[in-house]
């Protein structure tokens, strides 16, 4: 398996990053189970975005705009009240316990507490399904959160990550939570914290043979700016 440290100023930059990593050094891999069959190449991934609140949070190549971010942010992951969705990480995030008021209680009691890690999967998420491709546990499987130097750093774990279509709306709805979130802790804490990094981590952060085409136009202009030259990888 082949595992890629990247670093990454902002958000757009990140996605970018990611899609490059993927493309010049992922494996091949067949989706035989889960939500489709497909062919992918993949690539097991640490992104480190040093200041992901920089706007804009969403590049304009990007298959999602700011209005969509904004959705997501809101409806999947703080509130998670969306009809007709088994769940939402919201959802997950708010009951049986609502882990991110819970958090932001726990912060503004004592800043220094290491323990405050939001969890969304489940121990019955690895149960299988009757129906194989309606086996779908969520993507994002937890946020871990930390106060140093007066700043809330999140690190993520998605199990399983579209690099193309998911990531950059992912990662600028997560800065989107964390945002909210710090803003909570400093009106009831009376507190002046920022947001801080974003740690990603992810096993099998991908791209599909559906969006290869779309991925080799989307770098060709980095690559040849770096290397004044493209060379297809496929």
């Amino acid at each position: 398996m082949e595992h890629e440290k990247i670093t990454a100023f902002d958000c757009p930059d990140a996605w970018y990053k990611t899609l490059e990593a993927i493309w010049n050094n992922g494996d091949p891999f067949e989706v035989c189970y889960g939500s489709e069959r497909a062919r992918t190449k993949k690539l097991s991934v640490t992104i480190e975005i040093t200041k992901p609140e920089t706007r804009p949070l969403v590049g304009d190549k990007a298959p999602c705009d700011m209005k969509y971010v904004q959705w997501y942010a809101l409806k999947y992951l703080w509130s998670g009240v969306i009809e007709d969705e088994t769940y939402t990480y919201g959802s997950r995030l708010r009951k049986p316990v609502d882990q991110i008021e819970e958090a932001i209680r726990r912060y503004v009691e004592e800043l220094g507490d290491r323990q405050i890690t939001l969890t969304v999967r489940l121990p019955q998420d690895i149960i299988k399904k009757v129906d194989r491709y309606k086996h779908e546990p969520p993507c994002l499987s937890l946020i871990d959160t930390e106060v140093l130097q007066q700043q809330v750093h999140m690190t993520c774990y998605f199990r399983s990550w579209d690099a193309y279509a998911g990531l950059p709306a992912n990662i600028a709805g997560i800065q989107l939570f964390n945002e909210a979130f710090v803003s909570e802790i400093n009106k009831k804490g009376n507190l002046h914290l920022g947001t801080g990094k974003l740690i990603l981590h992810s096993k099998n952060c991908h791209i599909y043979k559906r969006q290869f085409k779309i991925v080799e136009d989307l770098l060709k202009p980095r690559i040849r700016n770096r290397k004044g030259i493209f060379k297809a990888t496929h």
